[in-house]
This record gives C-alpha cells, sequence and structure tokens, in this order.
C-alpha cells in the first residue's frame, strides 16, 4: 500500500482527530493553525485518501458490564488461502470477537474476545470457536488487568514532508 505524504497540518490535523472525534470544525481549525473552510477540505481529503476511517466512542467494557478479556491463539488445519479468508469471514461474524489478526509462525491467528462473564466466554469457545470448520487447535489466555489502552496509531513517529 502506498504511503500518503502528509505535511505538519495534517499530522496535526490526525493527532487531534485521533484525541477528539467530536471537535468541531472551527475548533479544530483553532487548534492547527488555519481558517475553517481549508481545513475542512483537508479533513475530507484525509477521509477519501482512507487515512481517517470512521468516527465512533471509547466504550468502558468494564462499566458495561463486560468483565472478561481473552485472547484466543487459533491454529487451523489447512492455510490455504480460500480456507483462512473463509475462517475470517466467521469470525467477523461473531460479537464477541473484537479484533482478529492472521500470524506468522506457530499460531495463524489471534483473537482478542470480550464477554460480559466467564460462563459466557465458555459457551463461545465450546459452541461456536472450538468446533468451527478448519479449527484444528485453540489455547486461551484470560486477561488479568489492562495497564494500557491507546486508540488509533502513533503519528508522532511519522516523518513530515514540507508543503
Amino acid at each position: 500500500m502506498k504511503r500518503v505524504k502528509l505535511d505538519a497540518i495534517d499530522l496535526r490535523i490526525l493527532t487531534e482527530l485521533q484525541s477528539d472525534g467530536r471537535i468541531t470544525n472551527v475548533e479544530l481549525a483553532e487548534r492547527v493553525g488555519i481558517s475553517a473552510p481549508p481545513c475542512l477540505r483537508r479533513v475530507r481529503a484525509l477521509e477519501k485518501a482512507g487515512l481517517i476511517q470512521g468516527y465512533h466512542a471509547d466504550l468502558d467494557g468494564r462499566a458495561l458490564g463486560f468483565e472478561v478479556t481473552v485472547f484466543a491463539m487459533v491454529g487451523l488445519h489447512s492455510q490455504a488461502e480460500a480456507d483462512l479468508k473463509a475462517f475470517e469471514a466467521l469470525v467477523a461474524s461473531w460479537p464477541l470477537v473484537r479484533e482478529c489478526h492472521m500470524l506468522n509462525g506457530d499460531i495463524d491467528f489471534i483473537l482478542k474476545c470480550v464477554a460480559p462473564d466467564l460462563s459466557t466466554f465458555q459457551s463461545f469457545l465450546t459452541e461456536k470457536l472450538t468446533p468451527a470448520p478448519n479449527v484444528a487447535s485453540v489455547r486461551t489466555s484470560l486477561t488479568i488487568r489492562q495497564s494500557k489502552h491507546l486508540a488509533g496509531v502513533p503519528l508522532e513517529a511519522l516523518e513530515t514532508v514540507e508543503g
């Protein structure tokens, strides 16, 4: 995938929006040091380029009753592309799975799952994940606590181009 060239203003816009997606265009323009119309044009261009994929609320799962977070390491019988795609499509239909990453090495996929309680996760594990087509093995790790949670990406690590 070709990387889009970003100048310092684009990066400031992305940083502000990543921090607060509900900010008004006028406030955003003030924070990045440009007027509102060009700021809006830049935001629309960043959206069109696919750098901004959407806006959402960052919910507190525990406060909503999701007490259990489990990482499931899944090994498949076959790694043929059609089988990988079929597994990914199945995973996409499971609401408890919040993230799915294909890995290289001994594990084919790692799934981040959330559930209100251990019983709900166990039902998902035994009734859906383990018996799913092409699943050879599942190892799970229950999280004890989360010490860091940052949405988005570390924009400060990007180099800017002078515009």
